[in-house]
């Protein structure tokens, strides 16, 4: 019997708190609603915009005529007649060439060998140079369309060389070479995805409820209104609770609302948007993903903020908190790993190869959610406990 009223009043006390802590944040609207509205407004736009982006700058850099400054363009007619032939128009180079690259004058240029008619006359291999600045993104598209009509020329002209000869062309190769592509539609679809949507999501999940969770802390240390709550009979274990699960709900109800705008804009866009366009249960996928970043990131800055002695010096830790879901996006870009089980218990990795997974349509077995909601919830008690330990420190009441 006194355990269960115990539990009962352990229960009240962090209901009582969790209530006055949303009530607080309640009164200020701005900030309410630029902690609820911010991500599901700006990244989904953040994500259409780069989408519209690209597609715009393929189509434009594909579909038009492409001027291309050739050095030597009378030493092969014949050559630059059959670019024409591929919407690749030759133009008289610039008197500096490298220079005009340099300052992104021009995307690419073509440099035929002075001994190119010789060595075409005889046989043998001409010389044609690529001129390019393989760091410049913007000459991506260009350089490749370039090489390809290369390509096809060489082709060309030395499969009639072998007809000439009246040898079978297809005797110089040896195999056919084919590809059979597994990827998936969905998969293609989220390959732009997979560069910052996990990132994005994951961000918002851990520091979803941050701005409530540092004022409830180190706000009220600041204002000292933090020690009257302390004084009340309510355990230290049920005001921390109180204060995580008002947090917790401030974020999980940002994050839903950025899942939902992602579904609402992939309905409204054009092409753009297909790749974005997610079912009810993928987004149902990614929230129990993202459930357990919600508790890491609300109990982790309960634990710092609680030793803050102002809301100034409890901000300065998002700087580096903000960085920590970046580092599974960098290391994955630089250095791409098969995903394996172990990963699945590894913060922000976790979720990240678990959002590719719903991005791209895969399965994700029992084991794996089995791992992954057990190390997340682990890991988020124990920074809870941690959080608890701290509060029972008798000078977090005290500010300055």
């Amino acid at each position: 019997m006194t355990s269960t009223h115990h539990k009962s009043n352990v229960f009240a006390a962090l209901w009582a708190v969790m209530r006055k802590e949303l009530l607080d944040v309640s009164r200020d609207r701005r900030t309410l609603a630029l902690a609820l509205l911010l991500g599901p407004i700006l990244y989904p736009v953040l994500m259409l915009g780069m989408g519209a982006l690209a597609e715009n700058r393929q189509k434009t850099q594909l579909d038009k005529v492409l001027e291309v400054p050739v050095i030597g363009a009378e030493r092969a007619p014949n050559l630059v007649a059959f670019l024409a032939t591929h919407g690749i128009v030759a133009t008289k180079p610039p008197a500096d060439l490298d220079a005009a690259i340099a300052r992104q004058d021009i995307d690419v240029a073509l440099q035929i060998d002075a001994d190119y008619a010789k060595d075409w006359r005889a046989g043998r291999p001409a010389l044609i140079q690529v001129v390019q600045d393989s760091t410049r993104r913007n000459a991506e598209i260009p350089s490749a369309r370039l090489r390809a009509a290369l390509t096809a020329y060489r082709d060309q002209v030395g499969a009639l060389r072998l007809m000439a000869r009246g040898i079978d062309p297809s005797v110089t190769r040896a195999v056919n070479l084919g590809n059979r592509d597994l990827a998936t539609e969905d998969a293609k679809r989220g390959q732009l995805l997979a560069v910052l949507l996990p990132y994005l999501l994951i961000l918002t999940s851990f520091i979803g409820g941050a701005y409530l969770i540092l004022d409830a802390t180190a706000g009220e240390r600041e204002r000292q209104s933090l020690e009257p709550l302390l004084a009340t009979p309510a355990t230290r274990g049920a005001i921390v609770s109180g204060k995580i699960a008002a947090a917790c709900s401030l974020g999980l109800l940002s994050l839903l609302l950025t899942l939902l705008a992602f579904k609402l804009s992939a309905q409204m866009a054009t092409s753009a948007g297909a790749m974005l366009d997610v079912s009810f249960v993928a987004i149902g996928k990614m929230l129990l993903v993202l459930l357990p970043m919600v508790f890491i990131g609300t109990s982790l800055l309960t634990y710092l903020a609680a030793s803050a002695k102002s809301m100034k010096e409890a901000q300065s830790h998002m700087t580096w908190l903000m960085l920590l879901p970046m580092l599974p996006t960098f290391v994955l870009l630089v250095n791409p790993i098969k995903t394996q089980l172990w990963q699945f218990a590894v913060p922000f990795l976790a979720q990240n190869q678990l959002l590719l997974k719903v991005i791209r349509g895969e399965a994700i077995d029992a084991q794996t959610w089995g791992i992954y909601l057990a190390a997340g919830f682990g890991l988020a008690a124990v920074l809870w406990f941690a959080a608890v330990r701290r509060y029972h420190q008798e000078k977090l009441a005290i500010s300055g």
